[in-house]
């Protein structure tokens, strides 16, 4: 079986995902993902196409991922392998549809707007 490489995106993070077949091992910027995920419900997250698709120990993971932050970076990780998953497996798209892993979240941080302290918020208001 030949690798296949996907992309995913959340806020500012791309993870680039290799998947092969394997033992179950995930990189994650050529460290063990316990090492550069050290909180477990990043992990979780991560790993959940597997979960939802029953393919724990099968496939092995090598991915590059940069820009933002630990919880961007696990989402683009977790649907760059949703996709990685599907293009091996058609029968997959399905669960990994019900469980919510193939939509990418398009939600991003809005700009500030100049008259404002922040994008929304504004100086205090003075009558006179």
């Amino acid at each position: 079986m030949a690798s296949i490489i996907t992309v995913g995106r959340r806020k500012t993070a791309v993870a680039r995902v290799k998947l092969t077949e394997g033992s179950g091992k995930v990189t994650v910027n050529k460290k063990d993902l316990e090492k550069y995920f050290p909180i477990d419900l990043l992990r979780e997250e991560v790993l959940r196409p597997f979960l939802a698709t029953s393919t724990q120990g099968r496939y092995d993971a090598k991915v590059l991922v940069n820009g933002g932050g630990p919880t961007g970076q696990a989402g683009a990780v977790k649907l760059a392998i949703a996709r990685s998953l599907v293009a091996l497996d058609e029968d997959h798209r399905q669960n990994l549809r019900n469980a919510g892993l193939l939509t990418r979240d398009p939600r991003m941080v809005e700009r500030k707007k100049y008259g404002q302290k922040k994008a929304r918020k504004r100086f205090q208001f003075s009558k006179r």
